[in-house]
């Protein structure tokens, strides 16, 4: 299709008359904290889910279910059909919500949105309950009457790591069938600039134990001739990087990326980096960023410096991440990290690592074909700015079980997120103008896909 093809002001209108309600509901919604992570939020990750359903079904969805397979959280299931001879899109977003890193930091509370300089916080605000309000919106702006057939799938788990999901997606798996899937649950690299992801990396988390002593003992007496197992953990630990702030594991993939450097003044201010401090490894920071490993220690089992003494400790341990780059596997990784750590402990100290967590296979997608052109006409449209490729450090691990379910489907991964959003941080925040806009971009690109029909959309399976 051409761009001409592409729908003029009605859409843009019924979007505009549509955001109003849509943000007074994405404001609704982000007061549930609905923490599935957290066993006291269960009944509050329930009440969003049936707040969910029922937004579903005011925005005229033909059946709307709340499902959940064994032991897992509550998900969204609802259908708009799909007018004779269109393709069916599949529309994902997650309504559970990562803890808040402790109420008392935020700004303001984080449970209750509040208005900032033309940006929403609260948590959940970006991740990912604008991502659900963002297809509500889309369905509204339509009046419950897409040009293409619409499945909306709204998991509850997936800062838990989505770990019922393949076990939904095979149960539900003829209600999810679909030519095109719509993941809203990324970012782009500014407010006005739009992004297709198209890398993901991979994850392994692993804890290792360090054990020297049956017990504590006195630091004065015996210290010298002995050593404590916290001190072996350190040096350990410190093993992870070289003096660059490479990651010094062996055998894992180490990529390149062609993509644009960012600016080092802006990145270092999204972060929130202290002045002075320095970034660690080597190449440009999106390569660092999307196609290479990072290590990181998440945590130490030690005692509180307050309620430390003059003992040596008999035994430490810790929770190490390894985020790996596309093109590696996470069992291989996952074995050369565990290889590592064993071999870096001193001092002739027992230690035992073990996996902590799941595993998240790193991912890449071909942004080739029809119903990714869509994707780029519509969102440029909408942004008044050219859709950028780009990578996400982080790890989703859905993402992959989409793709290996729905070999046949075109998956797009978009979002309303930007540097500023602050996802599972302090003061998360949602850009309201780019929450308008990528509403815009989801109603422009289904009447896109609706004009290319089933057949050309999808991409080779």
């Amino acid at each position: 299709m051409s761009d001409a093809a592409l729908p003029p002001s009605p859409v843009t209108a019924a979007v505009q008359a549509a955001l109003p309600g849509a943000r007074a509901d994405l404001e609704r919604l982000v007061r549930i904290p609905s923490i599935w992570a957290d066993p006291s939020h269960a009944d509050d990750t329930r009440r969003s889910a049936d707040a969910v359903a029922d937004l579903a079904r005011a925005a005229g969805a033909a059946d709307v279910s709340v499902i959940a397979a064994e032991g897992g959280a509550p998900a969204v299931l609802a259908h708009w059909p799909a007018p004779e001879g269109a393709p069916t899109v599949l529309l994902y977003a997650h309504h559970d919500v990562q803890p808040t890193g402790g109420d008392d930091e935020w700004t303001s509370p984080p449970f209750e949105p509040t208005e900032r300089d033309g940006r929403l916080y609260a948590r959940g605000a970006a991740d990912d309950k604008a991502g659900v309000m963002t297809h509500l919106a889309v369905l509204r702006a339509y009046d419950g009457r897409p040009p293409v057939g619409v499945t909306l799938f709204v998991e509850g788990e997936e800062e838990s790591g989505s770990p019922t999901l393949p076990a939904l997606l095979r149960e539900h798996h003829a209600a999810l069938a679909c030519d095109v899937i719509v993941i809203a649950d990324a970012g782009n690299p500014a407010v006005d600039v739009p992004a297709l992801t198209t890398s993901l990396r991979g994850l392994v988390d692993v804890v290792i134990e360090v054990s020297m002593l049956e017990r504590p003992v006195h630091s004065g007496v015996y210290g010298g001739p002995v050593g404590d197992a916290l001190t072996a953990l350190c040096r350990t630990l410190a093993s992870l990087h070289d003096d660059d702030g490479e990651v010094a594991v062996p055998g894992l993939v180490h990529g390149r990326s062609d993509a644009p450097e960012f600016d080092e003044a802006t990145f270092r201010s999204d972060v929130g980096l202290l002045e002075g401090v320095e970034l660690i490894g080597c190449g440009t920071i999106p390569e660092r960023s999307w196609n290479k490993p990072a290590a990181a220690v998440l945590g130490i089992d030690a005692p509180r410096v307050d309620d430390s003494s003059n003992v040596l400790l008999p035994r430490a341990r810790a929770a190490v991440s390894l985020r790996l780059a596309p093109g590696d596997d996470a069992a291989k990784a996952r074995d050369a990290l565990t290889e590592h750590l064993r071999a870096h402990v001193p001092w002739g100290a027992r230690v035992d690592v073990r996996p902590h967590h799941g595993t998240a296979e790193p991912f890449s997608i071909d942004a080739t074909g029809a119903a990714y052109d869509a994707a780029r006409r519509s969102f440029a449209h909408a942004f008044g700015n050219e859709v950028v490729e780009t990578g996400i450090g982080g790890s989703i691990p859905f993402i992959a079980e989409f793709a290996r379910t729905f070999p046949g489907a075109a998956v797009l991964v978009t979002g309303v997120g930007d540097p500023a959003s602050r996802w599972h941080g302090i003061d998360e925040s949602l850009d309201l103008g780019m929450f308008g806009r990528g509403v815009l971009a989801e109603a422009l690109l289904l009447a896109d896909v609706a004009g290319s029909g089933p057949g050309a959309i999808a991409v080779d399976g």
